[in-house]
């Protein structure tokens, strides 16, 4: 298992019930074949540009220890989100 730093965007507009459950389903991806060290919710945050004409966020940061598969499916489920603006993961020196 690898180290993992990730960050997700959501777009500001969005619920916080509807976010929570967007964020669960994101961790359930994680503990299925991995572990969750630290979540930092950081809030509503402004965007250094905009995005499709909207100039802030809700950031949540994720450390994390998985495999390199549970990356690949945060990004595939990342990308298809409707919830998610953008999103990194990378991976944290040993």
């Amino acid at each position: 298992m690898r180290k993992y730093e990730g960050i997700l965007i959501f777009l500001p507009t969005l619920e916080e019930e509807k976010r929570v459950q967007l964020f669960n389903r994101f961790k359930g991806i994680i503990e299925a074949d991995g572990s969750i060290a630290n979540v930092d919710e950081w809030g509503i945050r402004k965007l250094a540009y905009l995005i499709d004409d909207i100039g802030e966020g809700y950031y949540i940061l994720v450390n994390f220890e998985a495999t390199p598969e549970v990356v690949k499916e945060i990004d595939r489920v990342a990308r298809i989100s409707d919830g998610i603006m953008r999103h990194m993961i990378i991976r944290e020196e040993e």
